[in-house]
């Protein structure tokens, strides 16, 4: 009877154990995998931002990070109105002007249309209104676009992209100002507001590479000697540009797909001479404005002032009349 039981218990134990198991295979299996199932599109600039510059998107020297990567300048613009009173809703309007009849280079060589992003940097305490303080004609500007904080706890800081530029050339952040009364570390006052918005791809990766949307130059003078034209991993032409310099020396540059090549064999070329054209139609631009956060008292009072201030002209002019009433009576008598 004994021996029947542990028997049993053993056999109830193996049971357990090889279902618990498959489970664990059944994890791993699903973890290793899931990007393949399900794969996700990759928002490529703003986490690159968010790990190399994890505690703010702004430097010492007023610079947003974005620009280590977006090396072309373009326009950015921010409208924000100039004064807001406390716990209120208003609208800041992001402008990222481009030509949208261009196309940029891809990843993989192929022309795409561009994406834009933004970083806005809000003083403390303000964040992105709650949805049922938003008023339907504001949630019809905003649209679809989804706004994230640069990290966890840091609510006054948003990031937004990459979304299509076509759509999105002035994107609508509502604002939801912070109340003093409530939280006592905010206080009435004029305050700064950054931004930074780009609007295609970075010419630099975070690693210091080059992109393919960039321009590619000979990395040593001498005579071209051969192009060899090869394809890449997504199938697209990528060449191979054989540089023979004075001293008999054969240099290789690798040109990746996306760049057109402007150069063509037995060409003479110095040292960092260009090899393709500049394929870059984007580029970074920051924006910096104020924003007062207005103690309604002051409002009150400063009304009151002013009705204070027409009531007094309007004394001294009926005081005025009076007088000069009295002296035409007395000179009439």
């Amino acid at each position: 009877m004994r021996k029947a039981l542990k028997s049993a218990r053993l056999t109830c134990g193996a049971r357990v154990i090889t279902k618990t198991l498959l489970i664990a295979i059944a994890c791993v299996t699903f973890f290793f995998t899931s990007d393949l199932v399900l794969p996700q599109s990759a928002a490529a600039y703003p986490f690159w931002a968010q790990q190399t510059y994890p505690e703010t998107p702004r430097e010492p020297t007023g610079r947003i990070v974005c620009a280590n990567c977006h090396l072309a300048q373009k326009p950015a613009e921010v409208e924000i109105p100039q004064s807001v009173l406390p716990d209120t809703v208003f609208k800041a309007v992001v402008k990222i002007p481009y030509n949208t009849s261009v196309q940029q280079v891809g990843a993989d060589g192929s022309k795409v249309g561009l994406n834009v992003g933004a970083v806005l940097m809000l003083p403390e305490g303000f964040k992105i209104a709650p949805e049922d303080r938003i008023p339907e004609e504001l949630k019809e500007e905003v649209g679809d676009v989804y706004f994230q904080p640069y990290k966890d706890g840091q609510d006054n800081v948003l990031l937004v992209g990459p979304i299509p530029g076509e759509q999105y050339q002035e994107i609508v952040f509502p604002v939801l100002s912070p109340d003093p009364a409530n939280d006592k570390n905010i206080h009435f006052g004029k305050y700064s507001v950054h931004l930074g918005a780009n609007r295609g791809r970075g010419q630099v990766y975070p690693t210091g590479e080059k992109s393919n949307n960039n321009v590619y130059t000979a990395s040593a003078a001498g005579t071209i000697t051969k192009i060899a034209k090869e394809e890449d991993e997504y199938g697209s032409a990528k060449y191979q540009v054989s540089i023979q310099t004075d001293s008999g020396e054969t240099v290789v540059d690798t040109i990746p797909a996306g760049p057109e090549l402007i150069v063509s064999e037995g060409q003479t070329l110095n040292s960092g001479d260009a090899l393709t054209n500049n394929p870059n139609v984007g580029g970074f631009g920051q924006d910096d404005t104020e924003i007062v956060l207005q103690d309604p008292n002051r409002v009150k009072w400063m009304i009151a002032f002013i009705c204070l201030v027409m009531l007094a002209q309007v004394m001294l002019v009926l005081k005025k009349k009076q007088v000069e009433k009295v002296q035409a009576a007395e000179m009439n008598f």
